[in-house]
């Protein structure tokens, strides 16, 4: 079992647009900051890790669970094993990022300019059945839950 204490340096060069680093958030843990402006519309990071059915993520030990996300219909991708710092990325109600997935790879784009030394966010959505997960986003408008999840 790994557990990540301190994932500094985890940003995976080949798979970035713009100087980024992983350190402490106030949203959850660690997050995902930039140390460049990143003007709207351009690609951030690519998303990588092991790619696994929908199936097998949702069998994933939950330490596990919070750095795997589903892209497409059946798939997944475990950020766990070989992510690009990409897992680091946190949820938030007013992301300032979006997924798009180019010939089976999923990447995150701006949608909006992000200016230095902001977190960069995503919004989580898994409509599963089960309990809510309050969200710690602390945006204006935020929803209170982050997302479904299996027990």
């Amino acid at each position: 079992m790994r557990k990540i204490s301190s994932p500094r340096g985890r940003i995976s060069p080949k798979s970035v647009r713009y100087r980024l680093r992983i350190r402490r958030s106030r949203i959850h843990r660690f997050g995902v900051f930039t140390l460049d402006d990143i003007p709207v519309g351009h690609q951030v990071i690519e998303f990588t890790g092991r790619r696994v059915r929908i199936n097998q993520a949702a069998k994933l030990k939950p330490y596990r669970a919070d750095y795997a996300v589903v892209f497409n219909q059946g798939r997944a991708i475990d950020g766990y094993v070989g992510g690009s710092g990409a897992e680091f990325i946190n949820h938030s109600c007013s992301p300032n990022l979006t997924d798009q997935c180019r010939q089976g790879r999923p990447f995150f784009y701006s949608r909006r300019r992000i200016r230095a030394g902001e977190e960069l966010t995503r919004y989580y959505a898994h409509p599963i059945k089960a309990r809510r997960v309050p969200c710690d986003c602390g945006e204006r408008k935020c929803r209170k839950t982050l997302r479904y999840v299996v027990e």
